[in-house]
């Protein structure tokens, strides 16, 4: 080997490493990232809830009914755990997927997001009905969050062929915050 070759592949090998050497000094850097990201210490934001669009069909059964509503989130993530209500024996969760409907045990809030209980979707149902709404009254439902206190709204009764429009987002139902968690039962 002559030292022409030497000295280029010794040049080769100090150009390799130091291009190396950079290359894992900026992601070393970009790892320290600007405290944004999810190693940040900073504590998560608290979940900002809106309830609206909320109605419940009048029951075309006497012991059962479905609930909807549009669960707007403007802070961090949180679960729709339960709901309940004074006129059901048991406020249940449940998701439809291929026609098939199945009880859920919570819902994901996503953080800046929505979650929507819709005809054909998630929904609520209320089991055991104590008495059968009507058409114009408003039923008292308040829901369990893992993270929130839990909000209490009133939710009309439309008539049993209701469906709401598109990009419909009224906030029909008034929904007040509880302060304690002592409202709830079993959770």
């Amino acid at each position: 080997m002559s030292h022409r070759t030497t000295t280029r592949t010794a040049t080769r090998r100090r150009a390799l490493v130091g291009g190396a050497i950079a290359l894992a000094s900026a992601l070393t850097l970009a790892g320290c990232g600007d405290g944004s990201g999810p190693g940040d210490q900073e504590t998560p934001r608290k979940p900002e809830l809106k309830v609206g669009g909320a109605y419940i069909p009048e029951p075309t059964m006497d012991d059962m009914a479905a609930g909807f509503f549009t669960l707007t989130n403007r802070g961090g993530a949180d679960k729709l755990t339960s709901a309940t209500s004074d006129i059901a024996g048991a406020v249940t969760l449940h998701s439809t997927k291929g026609g098939v409907m199945k009880e859920q045990k919570s819902f994901d809030v996503p953080a800046g997001g929505k979650l929507e209980l819709a005809s054909g979707g998630n929904h609520l149902m209320f089991e055991k009905l104590k008495r059968k709404p009507k058409q114009g009254e408003k039923v008292a439902l308040t829901l369990h969050f893992r993270t929130s206190d839990p909000i209490t709204i009133e939710v009309p009764v439309k008539e049993a062929t209701y469906r709401p429009k598109e990009g419909h987002d009224s906030s029909n139902a008034s929904h007040t915050p509880q302060m304690s968690h002592s409202s709830h039962s079993s959770h």
